[in-house]
């Protein structure tokens, strides 16, 4: 098969699809690999490397008008759409319950699309969403530190305190993978940290890992007003997969927060889960919605894209090699995690939370294959 791994051209992002670890092994099974000049240079890995592991470099034009298989980090952006091919695959974060565009396009050009956050393995996890999550998470307290600052607008609060002065209040919604790394983080430097989630199990597996240094609250409506009215710093961090993210957070219960008080919220890419909340760069990261500092950058690892990458790629890999190596029909015949990725197929929407959301019945993949 003839993989093509693209440039990133969403703006601040740098990530890329493939290491030239991935070319190599893609390569070693038989397959061609095809990747645009530069793909690579925003993570730290020139050119000079995918040559070496076996690749052809070409221009955006090339790589995908021969690419079978599409490998990308973000969802095509519409100049991007006239390039999309019938039967083409493509392998992505798409977010399409929050992109109704990108679904018609998809739709209409008859694309296989394939979509990272909505793989799902039986026992319920998201093994390509979990890296990024994991970076996200962890990214989100450093973020939400810079945000607390006075000169970014904040309290002006550290979130360790410091001797004789309490320390921060902390609050994540979301007890999963991106909640669950932001609340290690907070607890590590010294934050006061409550957690709430919906899942009992999620919140004493927290409650176990982090050795009771950590308060965890069921999620209710009264507990996050309770919760977020005295918390410097929230972190909204809750997903279903494939739908838009829940609104968990009123615009009356922001008016409610501290004055300079921050709120990160890391289901941007879903839609948000605060009503204040729209998406944001690295550029311009932060807004101020009654006197609290919004921080609301819908692809938070690209800030930190070498790591991103490397860590992308180790999760995506045996997808990417069971796609090429058995084909698109039988690939996801075999597994059924590949067949929950599915999004978009035969110009049909096959993922139920995609439907739901933009209105349309889902057809399953399997009666398309």
């Amino acid at each position: 098969m003839i993989i093509g791994v693209p440039r990133e051209i969403k703006a601040e992002e740098n990530r890329v699809a493939l290491t030239p670890s991935g070319v190599g092994a893609l390569v070693a099974r038989g397959h061609t690999v095809v990747v645009e000049h530069g793909a690579g240079a925003g993570s730290s890995l020139p050119d000079r490397l995918y040559r070496d592991a076996g690749a052809t470099l070409a221009e955006a034009a090339a790589v995908w008008g021969r690419a079978e298989l599409i490998l990308k980090v973000k969802e095509p952006l519409p100049s991007e759409y006239a390039l999309l091919r019938p039967d083409q695959i493509l392998f992505t974060y798409l977010h399409l319950a929050a992109n109704p565009e990108l679904v018609r396009a998809l739709l209409a050009r008859r694309v296989r699309a394939l979509a990272y956050e909505t793989l799902q393995l039986e026992d319920g996890s998201l093994p390509l969403l979990a890296p990024m999550s994991e970076i996200a998470g962890r990214l989100a307290v450093q973020v939400g530190a810079w945000c607390l600052q006075a000169q970014n607008g904040g309290r002006g609060v550290l979130l360790s305190g410091a001797s004789g002065v309490r320390p921060a209040k902390v609050v994540i919604l979301g007890a999963g993978i991106a909640g669950t790394n932001a609340c290690q983080v907070a607890v590590g430097v010294g934050a006061h940290v409550s957690i709430l989630d919906v899942d009992p199990a999620k919140l004493r597996y927290v409650h176990d890992i982090l050795g009771g240094h950590v308060t965890t609250v069921m999620s209710n409506r009264a507990n996050i007003e309770e919760e977020m009215a005295a918390a410097d710093l929230t972190v909204g961090a809750v997903l279903i997969p494939g739908a838009r993210a829940p609104r968990l957070i009123s615009r009356a219960l922001v008016a409610a927060m501290r004055p300079g008080a921050a709120l990160v919220d890391l289901s941007i890419d879903q839609g948000g889960c605060a009503e204040t909340s729209h998406p944001t760069t690295h550029a311009d990261p932060t807004y101020r919605v009654d006197g609290v500092v919004h921080y609301a950058v819908a692809n938070m690892p690209g800030m930190v894209p070498h790591t991103a990458t490397l860590a992308l790629t180790n999760a995506t890999l045996s997808y990417a090699l069971e796609i090429a190596d058995h084909g698109f029909a039988e690939a996801l015949r075999r597994d059924p995690a590949l067949r929950r990725a599915c999004n978009v197929l035969a110009g049909h929407v096959t993922h139920p939370g995609v439907a739901e959301s933009i209105g349309v019945s889902a057809t399953a993949p399997e009666s398309l294959l």
